[in-house]
């Protein structure tokens, strides 16, 4: 259960980085004067008039327009186990198998008295008897 868990969580974070370090955005903002007028990501942005930036000549004279690109990686290499040398297979085989044992699971134990309830005591048998033990 734990191991499904933590195997499944491992690879949903690989999956995470690959995806963040791979991806590509650019930044529009646009400026009148000194003044922010809009930000977009991943679409155009609007200038004063409310109108795209594809259309420039409406633009004034004192707005600016500024875009940012973040690139992300474009090449990943892929590397197999075989491109190791022979100390890190054996290194990397052993310590997974010694790991793996680490947990290895223990058969579910029955408790056959788990369901048993005492019956009742309705008077104190040894104090009636007199008998106890010393």
């Amino acid at each position: 259960m734990k191991i499904s868990l933590l195997n499944k969580g491992l690879s949903f974070l690989m999956a995470f980085v690959v995806l963040f370090s791979t991806l590509s955005f650019t930044v529009e903002s646009h400026y009148c004067g000194d003044y922010l007028i809009d930000t977009a990501v991943f679409t155009k942005v609007k200038v004063c008039g409310g109108n795209t930036i594809d259309q420039e000549f409406t633009m004034k004279d004192c707005c600016k327009h500024e875009v940012e690109v973040v690139k992300g990686q474009d090449k990943l290499k892929l590397n197999t186990f075989d491109d190791l040398d022979i100390q890190h297979q054996l290194f990397l085989t052993s310590f997974t198998y010694s790991y793996v044992s680490l947990f290895v699971t223990l058969p579910k134990q029955v408790v056959l008295h788990e369901e048993y309830r005492p019956p009742n005591l309705i008077l104190d048998i040894q104090v009636l008897d007199e008998t106890f033990l010393i």
